[in-house]
């Protein structure tokens, strides 16, 4: 694609500066792709002067804010020790970090990923984090206190919900997580006092919505031991029922408010489509409206919404996301800005409280992860990129295919395709990786692993086997109990479908996943030891069994998590012969192939005991296994060195069984 962008000018010339944009090119290398992205976040203030983003090197982790009119640098933030997932302006002065933390909590063995919100001022250059657990009225013990859902007019209080209490009970307990109930809390952020409890709330509660001069509109609920599923209003300083179901897994999400405050904005499964689309529920009665919006084809997987979660339209699901406005203005303009980037992925990553100024994130075959500024009556503007080392030109490409299953059933499916075998795709060394969830789906962007196994000579292809989201209820529901056996039918129908096709070589193929990728790809070795000539399965579920007691333990037994699991594994009744029968680690002997084992110590997840009782299995069945643990890493790799331990781990392993002739 020709880029017609104004690129080194203004803003773009600060940001390269301070992302150090080399102009001589060299092929990327290995780090290159198994490095995190250099730029992660962007986030422009509500007058689209400044402009706010983080850049992770080896050597420093800073979040920097710069000033569209003046061009200058106003700050620039040491964030290496909370790890910022995301970035957001209240107003001209004030910066908001939602980071992520590996701490003790006082009172707990076990360490945990603690969420939470820091304040950076701007005119002082002062940073504090918000709530603190432990800090009166804050429970301690709790691990998400990363949540703002709304301001009060003045500016002066966010307001926060958390697990608190209302009076101190005495030094050993008054701030206790046990039995503390989950309240809205005001907070200031002008000066560092003590939060005050707006709303008292319940233990069940999980959120709660405001309107735009800080009045709680509703709160919602649901009971882990009852599996009530509850929303209430606020009306006459009384809580009344408006919503109200039992139900085992909350199908309903609320998402956000309508721009006048009267209802609330649901995201539900529509029954004539069996896709995701868009109600309300109205405040007043609770009454539930029709769909407002939704289409045939695809499902609704988000709202687009303000901070304080104000809807103004909807991203749909799909290889490549699309959008819906109420503004029929703003509608058209984002249709214009997607038409630019043809075959790519545009996500709508922030925009100025007038939306006279939108920017947007572009992943794909000619993209490797780009921002951009649209900005009303001015050209497009190039910001940077995540990945400054890798060119459009470096990438290898996306394509699209859609093959049958075994049962009939339609599987679409990704391709990245070695660039230089693009017009001669016979015969080549082949990589399949299934995606995580299950309920979770591929899209066209930049996947770091496909593209650098790509760039080693192997074709990638992900299969959106049954059980998948964004393709609609039906193919998420045909997967329901499938773990092992059709949902596997379906990867091993990706690959036979194909060497079919005289693209792949049936002697040279891989299987590599991560979460449930890593089950698939254990299940491959397994259940079909033929097909495979090596095995990589990153934080990879190998025991049903254990893993379900495991999850019992941390959410509770009669939790919608819980149930989740047995849905996924078992459609019904859980039977554990049936569970065991689908558990890769119960059938070490079948293994021919080589597998190679990849797991986070500290992946709360899926246990790292997951990958250790696979690894001993294949290990008493005298199988050829490498066992690597990535010491402080997650289930997600977020750390630098730990993903680029596990790309090179994995591609040398490939190499050496498979590798390209």
């Amino acid at each position: 694609m020709t880029r017609t962008f104004a690129r080194m000018t203004g803003l773009l010339a600060i940001i390269s500066a301070i992302v150090s944009i080399n102009i001589a090119h060299a092929k990327p290398t290995l780090k290159d792709y198994g490095s995190l992205p250099e730029i992660q976040l962007i986030a422009i203030s509500p007058s689209s002067d400044l402009v706010a983003f983080r850049k992770v090197t080896a050597e420093s982790d800073r979040v920097s804010v710069i000033s569209i009119s003046s061009h200058n640098q106003l700050a620039t933030i040491d964030v290496k020790a909370i790890q910022p997932g995301a970035l957001f302006f209240l107003n001209e002065e004030q910066l908001v970090l939602i980071a992520s933390e590996y701490k003790k909590l006082e009172g707990i063995i076990d360490s945990f990923n603690v969420s939470t919100a820091f304040l950076y001022n701007l005119n002082d250059k002062s940073i504090r984090q918000l709530l603190i657990p432990g800090e009166e009225p804050v429970a301690r013990g709790q691990m998400g206190l990363g949540r703002l859902i709304g301001i009060s007019p003045d500016g002066k209080y966010a307001y926060m919900p958390a697990y608190s209490f209302a009076t101190a009970l005495g030094p050993d307990v008054s701030l206790k997580f046990d039995n503390a109930d989950y309240s809205l809390l005001k907070v200031n952020l002008k000066e560092k006092k003590a939060p005050s409890i707006v709303t008292k709330g319940s233990r069940s509660a999980y959120d709660f919505f405001v309107d735009d001069n800080g009045n709680v509109l509703a709160q919602l609920s649901y009971d882990q031991k009852t599996n009530i599923h509850r929303v209430r209003a606020r009306k006459n300083n009384e809580w009344v029922d408006i919503f109200k179901e039992k139900i085992d897994i909350p199908e309903k999400s609320f998402v956000g408010v309508t721009p006048d405050f009267k209802s609330l904005v649901v995201l539900d499964t529509n029954e004539k489509t069996g896709r995701v689309a868009y109600y309300t529920l109205s405040l007043a009665d609770g009454k539930l409206s029709e769909p407002l919006f939704g289409r045939d084809d695809a499902d609704i997987e988000g709202a687009i919404k303000s901070f304080q979660r104000v809807v103004y339209g909807v991203r749909y699901s799909g290889f490549s996301p699309s959008y819906q406005f109420f503004d029929p203005k703003l509608n058209e303009r984002m249709k214009n800005i997607a038409t630019q980037f043809p075959e790519q992925s545009v996500y709508l990553v922030d925009f100025s409280e007038d939306w006279k100024n939108i920017v947007v994130h572009v992943e794909g075959s000619n993209s490797p992860s780009e921002y951009y500024l649209f900005s009303e009556g001015k050209k497009p503007q190039f910001l940077t990129s995540s990945r400054p080392q890798i060119k459009p030109e470096d990438l290898h490409p996306i394509g699209k295919v859609t093959f049958t299953a075994s049962d009939g059933l339609k599987i679409p499916t990704l391709l990245t395709i070695p660039k230089d075998k693009v017009s001669a795709m016979k015969n080549l060394p082949t990589i399949i990786m299934p995606h995580g969830g299950p309920e979770s789906h591929d899209t066209i962007g930049f996947d770091y692993e496909a593209q650098a196994f790509a760039d080693n000579g192997y074709l990638v292809i992900q299969p959106q086997f049954r059980g998948s989201d964004g393709f609609g209820l039906k193919h998420i529901q045909a997967g329901y109990g499938e773990w092992g056996k059709k949902m596997q039918d379906d990867i091993t129908d990706a690959v036979n479908f194909a060497v079919k096709k005289g693209i792949t070589d049936p002697n040279r193929v891989c299987i590599v996943g991560s979460s449930y990728g890593g089950y698939a790809a254990l299940a491959g070795g397994a259940f079909s030891p033929d097909l495979y000539k090596c095995v990589v399965a990153i934080a990879g579920v190998s025991e049903l069994k254990s893993f379900l007691s495991w999850s019992k333990m941390q959410r509770g037994s009669k939790s919608s998590a819980v149930s989740y699991w047995k849905r996924q594994f078992a459609n019904g009744t859980i039977d554990n012969a049936a569970l065991e029968a689908v558990s890769p680690v119960n059938f070490a002997q079948n293994f021919k192939a080589p597998v190679l084992l990849i797991h986070g110590t500290r992946d709360q997840t899926v246990p790292i005991e997951q990958s250790e009782r696979m690894n001993s299995a294949l290990k008493s069945a005298k199988k050829p296994v490498t066992f690597i643990e990535l010491d402080k890493e997650n289930h997600y790799l977020q750390e630098s060195e730990t993903r680029l331990k596990t790309l090179e781990e994995s591609i040398t392993f490939v190499n050496k069984h498979i590798g390209p002739q």
